[in-house]
């Protein structure tokens, strides 16, 4: 820690999303009690958990798994409030490192090739500036080591939010929304990990999928922050 970031932190001090104390050095965006008291799935490398039974019949999933249970109004919504809503870009690395530090002795990644964020639709990627997912990803990469993919799928329209639609309007909102793009021949014969914040009915991975089964063998398993069970 350098002299200008403890003026920084004594000036301006930075506080946890969740309970609003001073977050000591080293924390970032939430501190190390509000970390250890949310609510983890501890689902890890579980062959057919809860999450990936969620995707069967819909495609063929290798392996699924979460890191929270999400709530509304919880102490995960806030989180994924932060890295959405108010520019928590370094936030959004930290979860995903944080994921990967957990999954990682678990074997989870041993057998995925590359890591395929979720995309944004241009025109939320320029209102936001970024896309949680991909730094989600960039996250995890950063310890696991994985190549991230960009470009290799596409949203096909600038659909409306998902936030507040019910679950059928979900899956109607988001039937064909994914195309392949230029990089797509790179995944042949590839297990790719769709990354993305949080899953709720599932339709916007599995209208990823829907986009992703035109490539010859690929092989496609899912990883996401959180989980509204």
């Amino acid at each position: 820690m350098n002299i200008w970031t403890d003026m920084q932190d004594f000036f301006f001090p930075r506080t946890c999303l969740i309970c609003g104390k001073r977050l000591l050095h080293g924390e970032n965006g939430v501190c190390l009690a509000c970390l250890s008291s949310l609510p983890y799935t501890h689902l890890n490398n579980t062959v057919g958990n809860a999450m990936e039974r969620c995707f069967w019949g819909k495609f063929p999933i290798r392996q699924a798994s979460s890191l929270f249970y999400y709530a509304k109004d919880g102490a995960v919504a806030q989180i994924l409030y932060a890295m959405k809503y108010y520019n928590r870009q370094r936030l959004c690395v930290q979860m995903g490192e944080l994921i990967a530090a957990r999954l990682l002795p678990t074997g989870f990644f041993n057998q995925i090739d590359i890591l395929l964020p979720v995309p944004l639709s241009r025109a939320r990627l320029k209102k936001r500036g970024y896309n949680q997912s991909e730094l989600l990803a960039k996250g995890i990469s950063n310890v696991i080591h994985l190549p991230v993919s960009k470009g290799a799928i596409l949203r096909s329209r600038d659909n409306v939010s998902q936030t507040h639609k019910s679950s059928y309007a979900r899956w109607e909102n988001a039937d064909g929304l994914f195309v392949v793009g230029e990089t797509a021949p790179d995944l042949k014969g590839k297990h790719v990990l769709l990354i993305d914040d949080v899953l709720t009915t599932g339709a916007t991975l599995v209208a990823c999928a829907d986009a992703l089964r035109e490539i010859e063998d690929i092989q496609i398993s899912v990883l996401t922050l959180a989980w509204a069970k």
